[in-house]
């Protein structure tokens, strides 16, 4: 499919990924693009991403063989309707949200159920927008695909083997079972993220000491409430009777660890952080999933001038790449700990490696 035409209607931060991937990995191909953002197109125009900058959902998107719908979840439905007239034969129609019912339900309505595959690349980052889109940003990702009952089996799996080719690792679902599913591991973890953050603000003390000490386990098991709120909003209103069951059942085990705590019944206080923390151990080391694995170690560093430096000269001269890099400010392990995040897994050992090498403390987590 070097030359293939396809069609985006929205670039944000998934829209915008996958077209930079799509352009990666077939640069011949047409790409055609929507966005209410007129910035966003110019440069997306500008940095030969796209072939054609439509300012409205017109004739531009004919001949397409597949289009991405890259709004928020909210907003793809009407889209649909918009895009109905211009849906050729053979084209495939696809979304990229998290919440796959109403777009289903839309596509039903619309008699698309033979051209409509839902899609959920399960990637992302607490920043949003165009701006901060890559095409790396699918690659080792679970790429969930919904197809229509309707849809011929030939074109489900000639779409999934195009996902695939991008790098990300496609799996198929139902579309209810797929709604159920992240509502559970990524839509609730949104909202405890958000209400504890809330939590923190509203219990702080005049002078914020809680917001100054915040830092470590708080700051990453928090991170994703950083996310657009607007989408979290479309979400919640588009997978609201999900979550609402969901929440119900997580706020009878929270009512029951609190009894458990009330009781000091310390069997019973053992086994709820030894059976998580089996469970959580479980997980496979991938970078699959909603949210992301991050490859860091922790260093000890003594508190002086070009301390830093030097543990990056030391990388830098491995051609080790360093994603990010930043002093730990409690002490969760030793007097100046130093966090350094990698890429890939491989990075974050080969730096183990050698700055024990060096004779530095070092901590992998």
């Amino acid at each position: 499919m070097t030359e293939r035409k396809i069609g985006f209607i929205g670039l944000g931060l998934i829209g915008g990924s996958i077209a930079k991937a799509i352009r990666q990995y077939y640069p011949d191909s047409r790409i055609v693009a929507f966005d209410t953002n007129k910035e966003t197109l110019a440069l997306a125009t500008q940095e030969s991403l796209i072939d054609v900058a439509a300012t409205t959902i017109d004739d531009n998107f004919r001949e397409c063989g597949y289009i991405f719908l890259c709004a928020p979840v909210s907003c793809n439905a009407a889209y649909l309707r918009k895009l109905l007239p211009f849906v050729s034969e053979g084209c495939i129609v696809t979304d990229v949200g998290s919440v796959k019912t109403n777009i289903h339900q839309e596509a039903e309505a619309l008699g698309l159920q033979a051209s409509f595959i839902g899609g959920h690349p399960m990637a992302g980052s607490e920043k949003s927008g165009y701006s901060n889109s890559k095409a790396m940003l699918i690659e080792n990702a679970f790429y969930v695909l919904t197809p229509s009952p309707q849809v011929p089996q030939e074109k489900v799996e000639e779409y999934a083997s195009f996902i695939g080719s991008l790098k990300a690792l496609p799996i198929i679902l139902d579309y209810r079972e797929h709604d159920l599913i992240t509502g559970t591991i990524s839509h609730l973890p949104h909202i405890i993220a958000s209400t504890l953050v809330n939590y923190v603000r509203e219990s702080d003390t005049e002078d914020e000491l809680m917001k100054q000490l915040a830092a470590g386990g708080f700051k990453d098991i928090t991170r994703i409430a950083s996310s657009s709120p607007t989408m979290w909003q479309h979400i919640c209103m588009t997978n609201g009777k999900n979550i609402s069951k969901i929440l119900g059942e997580y706020i009878h085990i929270l009512n029951r660890t609190k009894e458990i705590i009330d009781s000091q019944n310390a069997g019973e206080i053992y086994d709820l952080f030894d059976s998580s923390r089996n469970y959580r151990n479980s997980i496979p080391d991938t970078s699959s999933g909603p949210i992301k694995k991050a490859f860091a170690v922790y260093c000890d560093i003594i508190d002086e001038a070009g301390g830093i430096a030097t543990i990056a000269t030391i990388l830098a001269s491995n051609n080790i790449n360093i994603k990010n890099i930043g002093i730990i400010h409690n002490r969760e392990f030793e007097e100046g700990v130093l966090r350094i995040e990698f890429y890939d897994g491989a990075s974050s050992s080969r730096a183990t490696e050698l700055l024990q090498k060096y004779r530095y403390v070092v901590y992998e987590r």
